[in-house]
């Protein structure tokens, strides 16, 4: 029996391009990251915002079972059905954390024949935007050292600061940790931590934002 990379690796992959113009997408309505991966621009949400809503299935909160078949694969398993009956029809996934991924946990781009390719990208990186939000984070919380380190003049209390850092990984040394030591030139000490990167303030805001402010 194939294991779930050996399936996914032997497959092979359509250009991302032509899987958008086989649902009505225009070319020039894609960010390409390579052959096999983009995103899609607002000039594909204000052309088709105006038209009937569809048909939506949500699969949520399934426990997997031992052969790993939960959310993802249920998910990607109703999209093949249901092109194979006709239907114009996409799933939406959320992009995997490296933590659940490195963990005991796995890949997030379902299992067996019903998984999403390029599995490896999806499940390590994709797009880079995991790391732009850890990114992000943790440039405000190196903001809140270097504030109080050049005389705090909004009166920060050390003792009380819930902004943690965050990196996209399971590492619990990371958890609850000392910042600030070696010295004055190095920033006060503080107790610290890491969150992971999905469960950061930066990502519910991302979440949560409806548009660019500007």
């Amino acid at each position: 029996m194939l294991t779930d990379i050996q399936i996914a690796q032997s497959c092979k992959m359509k250009p991302i391009n032509q899987i958008a113009s086989e649902l009505g997408i225009e070319e020039e309505e894609l960010e390409l990251y390579g052959k096999y991966k983009a995103k899609l621009s607002d000039k594909l949400w204000e052309r088709v915002k105006d038209r009937p809503d569809g048909k939506l299935i949500l699969v949520t909160a399934i426990n997997p079972t031992p052969a790993g078949e939960g959310k993802t694969t249920t998910t990607v398993g109703l999209g093949q059905a249901m092109s194979r009956i006709g239907k114009k029809a996409v799933i939406a996934l959320r992009e995997p954390s490296l933590g659940p991924v490195m963990g005991i946990k796995g890949g997030a781009a379902g299992g067996g024949y019903s998984q999403v390719v390029p599995m490896e990208d999806i499940n390590l990186h994709f797009t880079g935007d995991m790391h732009a939000i850890t990114a992000a984070n943790n440039l405000l919380s190196a903001a809140i050292d270097n504030h109080i380190q050049q005389g705090n003049e909004l009166n920060i209390d050390v003792r009380q600061i819930i902004w943690k850092r965050a990196m996209d990984m399971n590492d619990r040394a990371l958890r609850n940790i000392v910042v600030g030591l070696g010295g004055k030139a190095n920033g006060t000490p503080r107790e610290d931590g890491f969150l992971i990167t999905v469960a950061s303030e930066v990502m519910a805001i991302l979440c949560l934002s409806t548009g660019l402010w500007t």
